[in-house]
């Protein structure tokens, strides 16, 4: 989204542009370009030998058997009103906007009213993850059968209700209905997916009633002079799965959805808010005109907005369950977060802020994530977060946002106002400012990988560091100590989106990320492509740095969102905002008429010959 681009960030810490220029001026090895680029984190050993991993190479690490084997989509072919994909896969569109969520709900009519969105499939399909069922039951296998859980990070109102601004209070529960959550079945029957009936499917939407955990549950900042009971997530961009089959959403442009309708006399921007992005008008919803709730200057709702920001965890086995908002996670705008176990068997996650020079953080429960379950504790409840400082000689360090440091007593009363306020906090500890951290994802070695989506303010004066300006964006991989759990790590440039341009693998603007078991790196777009490109899919074999194009989106749409059914051989990915909801650009899922409003849609992907996804 274009209101990712602005800057909360008003702190004077180093930004990560000037580090990784001082970096990259003592090295020439990205000159030779992508691949050169992909191969160099520390020099030309494969990252398993720099790490010292003996026993966790990737198949293809040899190079006798390319992991990346299918006819890429040329770039002439990728635009237009209708996605392209490599002539070894095929793809079907399931699960449009507006979609009944059962298959006996309400057919979908535009534009939409708010009881029958309720029941429907929500727009801007985003992350997303596939649980497979087999016999009703979460098991290793289901690969066509499984719930599928996805995220509807935003719809804009000339989109979903066809008019710029709401009319009414009924126009507003819409647009709020049409956000959040889809937790629908879906089976492959006669070689096709489709949605089946579950006591399990559900929509969560900015009314769904849900409850707070960890340190800030209960806490002041999190209640409101009305006593409102808390409801509602939004804006819900990436996502993560826990190793215990729970899926985790992230509030990311919480902001956007608050106004303030007396500014006068009631409302001024408090130094909190301001770091968070909150304004008079947000981001043109117009929900705070007929809804209390999002109204900044309304003081019965004083301290609403606390309530978003946070990850939250959904049971996509338990309809009956309420989503539970982690607070020990903290408060951001959280693109997704990876999880992995580390050393102990501690949960690992890794976040990214997604606006211009935010930060990128790591939580680590406080003890097994088993044995903090046989106890009935969550392991997202007791941890630490740590936000990340990057060193100009390749190494980093994980700093604690807690209440025990000194620089953070003399700021916050508890450890509840640093997490609810954990911008600040890593201001404050001299986190290393970002450009727009995205997706992150953990290989199976223990690397990790995370997308910055553009860099416009890099400046490199010298010939040895040809990729600047960055307005493109580039992917960093860094690995931790202590298998995740420690609070040092190494990292350095995987690729630089520039160095693709003129090429058959040009890219720009990564954003949705993910490792496979195998060595590929998958990685989606969100931006300006350039040659003509619509958004698009691609693999990257991480051992060879060769990068090929699997799939290409349609005009003005963002390619996001990816899970597989276990076996790897059935892929999900989104393609969100098509045309920007302008008919006349494109109107996908429908053949192009000019005319039918285009609609958000999951895209299924799968090999001619039934191979794995990426081969």
């Amino acid at each position: 989204m274009s209101h990712d681009n602005e800057i909360s960030n008003k702190s004077s810490n180093t930004v990560f542009a000037e580090i990784l220029n001082k970096r990259l001026s003592r090295r020439t090895v990205l000159a030779g370009g992508l691949a050169t680029a992909t191969t160099a984190f520390f020099g030309s050993m494969t990252s398993a030998q720099a790490f010292g991993d003996k026993g966790n190479v990737s198949r293809g690490s040899d190079h006798k058997h390319p992991l990346i084997d299918f006819i890429p989509v040329e770039v002439a072919e990728g635009n237009g009103p209708m996605p392209a994909i490599s002539p070894d896969y095929q793809y079907q569109v399931i699960i449009p906007w507006g979609e009944p969520i059962e298959p006996s709900g309400p057919a979908f009519n535009y534009p939409p009213n708010a009881k029958d969105q309720a029941e429907q499939i929500g727009i801007g399909h985003d992350g997303m993850t596939y649980f497979p069922l087999k016999k009703g039951k979460f098991k290793r296998g289901g690969n066509k059968n499984g719930m599928l859980v996805i995220n509807h990070e935003f719809g804009r109102n000339t989109h979903v209700l066809g008019k710029s601004d709401p009319d009414s209070l009924e126009d507003v529960r819409t647009s709020q209905h049409a956000h959040g959550v889809s937790v629908i079945k879906i089976v492959k029957r006669d070689g096709s997916w489709k949605t089946a009936g579950s006591k399990n499917t559900r929509r969560i939407h900015v009314n769904t009633p849900v409850a707070f955990s960890g340190p800030v549950e209960g806490h002041e900042l999190l209640q409101t002079p009305n006593g409102n009971i808390a409801l509602g997530t939004v804006n819900n961009c990436s996502n993560g799965k826990t190793p215990w089959g729970t899926y985790l959403t992230c509030e990311e442009n919480f902001n956007g959805y608050f106004g303030a309708n007396n500014t006068e006399n009631l409302w001024n921007a408090t130094e909190e808010q301001d770091r968070y992005g909150f304004s008079e008008n947000g981001f043109g919803y117009g929900w705070h005109k007929f809804d209390r709730r999002f109204d900044l200057s309304d003081p019965d709702y004083k301290n609403e907005e606390n309530r978003f920001g946070w990850v939250v965890e959904i049971d996509p086995f338990d309809a009956t369950q309420k989503p539970v908002k982690r607070t020990a996670m903290g408060r951001f705008k959280h693109e997704g977060v990876a999880v992995t176990l580390g050393k102990d068997g501690r949960a690992v996650c890794y976040m990214g802020d997604d606006q211009r020079f935010d930060y990128i953080y790591k939580y680590v429960s406080a003890e097994s994530a088993d044995e903090m379950r046989k106890r009935g504790i969550s392991p997202l409840d007791e941890g630490s977060l740590y936000v990340a400082k990057f060193n100009e000689d390749g190494s980093g360090d994980w700093l604690e946002l807690t209440i025990n440091n000194p620089l953070l007593q003399a700021r916050f009363s508890d450890q509840a106002e640093v997490l609810t306020y954990a911008r600040i906090a890593a201001d404050l500890l001299g986190a290393t400012p970002m450009d727009r951290p995205e997706w992150t994802t953990v290989a199976p070695n223990g690397d990790v990988y995370c997308t910055l989506t553009n860099n416009s303010k890099r400046t490199v004066t010298d010939a040895a560091n040809p990729m600047a300006p960055n307005a493109d964006g580039h992917i960093i991989k860094w690995r931790d100590t202590e298998n995740h759990t420690g609070l040092e790590f190494q990292w350095d440039i995987f690729s630089v989106a520039k160095d693709t341009h003129g090429t058959e693998a040009s890219y720009s603007d990564p954003d949705g990320l993910y490792a496979d078991p195998d060595g590929r790196l998958f990685i989606q777009t969100d931006g300006g492509q350039k040659d003509g490109l619509n958004n698009q899919l691609l693999v990257a074999d991480t051992n060879t740095g060769e990068i090929r194009r699997l799939f290409t989106g349609v005009t003005k749409d963002e390619i996001t969102g990816l899970t597989m059914t276990p076996d790897r051989r059935t892929m999900f990915i989104n393609i969100q905002h098509p045309g920007n909801g302008d008919p006349s650009l494109t109107n996908f899922p429908e053949p192009f008429d000019g005319t039918t409003i285009p609609r958000d849609c999951t895209i299924v992907i799968t090999r001619k010959d039934g191979g794995i996804i990426g081969s």
